[in-house]
């Protein structure tokens, strides 16, 4: 097999070791190996990078095991060209697995050129994609929280949830803390309500008749003060997110164009892709790399399966949530794709259809610095028009006939 590169390494990365192997040229024309163990500490890989530097190595490939690969990766990136494969797809012999076995692996295949690169975004994004991953675990954090409070109050026979849309909106909040404070009459606390829901207050006098207990305002205290708290923090990491994304502010002014993405959205879609769609050669690319596309899996002429790939679970749940806000909006091409496509093939895949489409408009509009520009509610029907009208033009014509189209003139009625 023809040697791509001449002075490479492979890496195997665990918590507290680094196996690597050196391959390089020997002077009788041959191949020269060596192995070598090293600690994860910086000093420890401060000296790794002083022994690949003597060897004169040029490249560097590890797998992306975990979080441990990003100290050792993040150490080398500025003085060799680091490869980071994915696990799965440099699998080893079965049978021959040890960190020795795996090191040498991984460098041979390097030296062939047989290793494909993740994406690893540059230190700008890597702080901004930290910044809106944990944001989004805070939101989940909030989410799980809330669904806890709904089963304190169920357990207390509490039904404020099936009169109040939202039981944390200020009325509900009023209400709450009352409760904690030990107020149980459902009149007091029914005369909280404000705006919209005083129209509620005989169905919510009954639904604040339970039986609250002593336990009951302890939880609740607990899960309000966390609820406030994660709030807060959500506040906070917004802020540093919005100064974070201030040099992108121009992509993101034009994402912001798309039916159905928020600026929340368009940040992780910058956190995540980086904003420089020149790394995915297609839209077809970053679409699998996001795991938004049907898989492929085809034999004997049979396509055994149409999931789609894990792909990016951050991006990838982003875009579902705002391809749910796109089909919910008035007279656009993606809900009419919705629409369309629901009827036929049920609604997850077709959220997960407009997903992708959203996909594709946004590496569309970042890679050419566009904007978008809305093809109208009624674009399904009028190029299904143009298909059956060139379809039945294009059977004539096989059949030997020649074929004029020309507008009908429509009688004037009697």
């Amino acid at each position: 097999m023809e040697r791509v590169i001449e002075r490479c390494c492979g890496l195997d990365v665990h918590k507290k070791t680094v196996t690597a192997c050196v391959r390089v040229p020997n002077p009788a024309g041959g191949r020269h190996q060596e192995v070598r163990t090293f600690g994860t500490t910086t000093e420890d890989l401060l000296t790794l990078r002083d022994w690949l530097e003597a060897h004169g190595v040029r490249q560097v490939a590890m797998e992306s095991t975990g979080v441990y690969w990003k100290p050792v990766f993040y150490m080398l990136e500025d003085r060799f060209q680091c490869v980071l494969a994915n696990p799965v797809q440099i699998a080893h012999v079965p049978g021959r697995k040890t960190d020795v076995q795996d090191c040498m692996w991984i460098a041979q295949l390097l030296e062939h050129g047989l290793i494909r690169s993740s994406f690893v975004p540059p230190p700008p994004i890597r702080e901004l994609r930290d910044l809106t991953r944990y944001r989004k675990a805070l939101i989940e954090d909030r989410a799980r929280e809330i669904n806890r409070l709904h089963k304190v109050l169920e357990d207390a026979g509490i039904k404020l949830a099936a009169v109040a849309t939202d039981i944390l909106g200020r009325s509900g909040r009023d209400m709450l803390q009352a409760l904690v404070a030990g107020t149980t009459d459902p009149d007091v606390l029914a005369e909280l309500a404000r705006g919209a829901l005083r129209k509620k207050l005989p169905a919510l006098r009954q639904a604040l008749v339970g039986r609250f207990r002593r336990h009951h305002a302890r939880m609740l205290a607990h899960l309000l003060a966390h609820v406030e708290y994660l709030d807060d923090a959500v506040a906070r990491l917004s802020a540093d997110i919005e100064e974070a994304v201030r040099p992108f502010e121009a992509a993101m002014s034009r994402l912001d164009t798309i039916p159905g993405i928020s600026r929340r959205t368009a940040e992780v879609l910058i956190a995540e892709t980086g904003g420089d769609m020149g790394i995915f050669p297609t839209a077809a690319h970053l679409a699998s790399w996001a795991g938004l596309c049907p898989g492929h899996h085809e034999s004997a002429g049979k396509r055994r399966s149409a999931k789609t790939r894990q792909g990016n679970p951050w991006l990838r749940t982003a875009l579902l949530e705002a391809a749910w806000a796109a089909t919910r909006t008035i007279d656009t091409a993606l809900a009419a794709r919705y629409r369309r496509l629901m009827r036929r093939r049920g609604h997850k895949k077709a959220v997960i259809a407009v997903a992708h489409a959203m996909l594709v408009i946004a590496y569309h509009v970042l890679a050419h610095d566009t904007t978008y520009r809305e093809l109208g509610g009624d674009y399904y029907d009028r190029r299904h028009a143009d298909h059956a009208r060139r379809r039945a033009v294009r059977t004539l014509e096989n059949q030997g006939y020649r074929v004029v189209l020309e507008p009908a003139v429509l009688q004037p009625a009697a």
